[in-house]
């Protein structure tokens, strides 16, 4: 599919990653790819850390935060 997604002016993505129905494969694999999107949209005079925190949630549920140095190394 496509990835889309638009920064506020805060800096803060917010952007589905799934639907309840989904299975767990299908929604680990949308969400690495929206992060992989994200890191791989980095501009080249962008310097430092270009993601510094990431947190995953439902609608109304609580946020799980999520190793970002992690992600950073496999897309490097």
């Amino acid at each position: 599919g496509k990835v889309e997604f638009r920064v506020d002016k805060t800096g803060v993505i917010h952007a589905p990653v799934g639907k309840i129905e989904f299975d767990k494969a299908k929604l680990i694999e949308n969400a690495e790819s929206l992060i992989n999107a994200v890191l791989r949209a980095k501009p080249s005079a962008a310097k430092g850390k270009y993601v510094k925190s990431a947190t995953l949630c439902s609608t109304m549920g609580p946020g799980i935060s999520i190793d970002v140095s992690e992600l950073q190394a496999k897309v490097a």
